[in-house]
C-alpha cells in the first residue's frame, strides 16, 4: 500500500507559519518509512494528513493512488492503522477489550466478534508480547505496557499499512527493539510502515528511506544514507553531529557533540 504527497500546504487558524509548506514525498509499497525532525516541524500534521483527519491549505495526499478525501473512514481503517503519540482511555476497559476495538472496522452489522476476530486479537496481543495484560485494566497499566497494548490494537485491524507516531515511547531497551524488530518483520512480509520518530539511530538501523522535516518543509529525502548526513542534520536540529558508520553492525550511527 503506497502513499504520496503532492506540494501538500497545511496551514492551522491563527497560525503564520503553515504547519506544512510544499511536502512532496512518496512511500513505496512494502517499505519501512521513517519521517524525522525537531519538535514542530510537522511531523504529526504529516500523520494527520495521510490518515485524511486534517484539511488542505493546497495539494492532495494519494492513498493507492486515490485521493484520501474520496476514502470513506470505515474503507481506510480496514486497511490503515494507526497509533497516534497520545491518547486517553476514558472509561474502564481491559486490555483485551481496547485491543478488540481494531477489529471494529471488520464487524458485521450485529457488531458480533468471530472466531477469525478472536485469533485477530490474540495474535496481535501476542506479538507485541502483551498476552499476559489481557485480562489487565488499561487504567492500571505503565506507561510502556499502554503503548504495546494501542501498537497491538492498531496490528488486530490486520491493516495493509501502519501510520506510528513515536510508537517506543516509554519502552525500555528490551520492548523499543521488540517493537522495531516487529515492525520490520512486517514489512519484510509485504506491510507498509510510516514511522515518526525523534530517533536517528533507530531510523538508520530499520529504515528503507527517509523524509527529514524541518519547519515544514522537506530538508531532506531518499535513502538512509543520502538523508543522515552530517551537514544536513546539523543544520536541520542547529547542533553537531558525528555520523559514522559502525564497523561491526554496518549501519550509520549518530552521536550528538558537547
Amino acid at each position: 500500500m503506497n502513499f504520496d504527497t503532492r506540494k501538500l500546504v497545511v496551514r492551522y487558524r491563527r497560525r503564520h507559519r503553515a504547519a506544512l509548506d510544499g511536502v512532496t514525498m512518496e512511500v513505496p509499497s512494502g517499505s519501512l518509512f521513517a519521517v524525522l525532525g525537531p519538535n514542530g516541524s510537522g511531523k504529526s500534521t504529516l500523520m494527520r494528513a495521510l490518515l485524511g483527519s486534517v484539511s488542505f491549505e493546497s495539494g492532495d495526499v494519494q492513498v493507492e493512488g486515490r485521493s484520501v478525501s474520496t476514502w470513506s473512514r470505515r474503507e481506510l481503517s480496514r486497511s490503515v492503522g494507526a497509533v497516534t503519540q497520545s491518547e486517553t482511555v476514558a472509561f474502564p476497559l481491559s486490555v483485551r477489550e481496547l485491543v478488540s476495538m481494531g477489529r471494529y472496522p471488520h464487524l458485521g452489522p450485529l457488531g458480533v466478534e468471530r472466531a477469525d476476530d478472536r485469533l485477530a486479537i490474540e495474535e496481535a496481543l501476542r506479538r507485541c508480547e502483551a498476552g499476559n495484560l489481557a485480562e489487565r485494566e488499561v487504567g492500571t497499566l505503565s506507561g510502556g505496557e499502554f503503548q504495546r497494548v494501542r501498537i497491538a490494537r492498531a496490528l488486530a485491524q490486520r491493516p495493509r499499512a501502519l501510520i506510528l507516531d513515536e510508537p517506543t515511547a516509554s519502552l525500555d531497551i528490551h520492548h523499543e527493539m521488540g517493537i522495531l524488530q516487529l515492525l520490520r518483520r512486517s514489512v519484510d512480509d509485504g506491510m507498509t510502515v510510516v514511522l515518526i520518530t525523534h530517533q536517528l539511530n533507530l531510523a538508520a538501523r530499520f529504515a528503507d528511506r527517509i523524509l527529514l522535516l524541518d519547519r515544514g518543509e522537506v530538508a531532506a529525502i531518499g535513502s538512509v544514507s543520502e538523508v543522515l548526513r552530517e551537514e544536513v542534520l546539523e543544520e536541520v536540529y542547529r547542533w553537531k553531529l558525528r555520523v559514522r558508520r559502525d564497523p561491526e553492525a554496518g549501519y550509520l550511527t549518530v552521536t550528538p557533540l558537547a
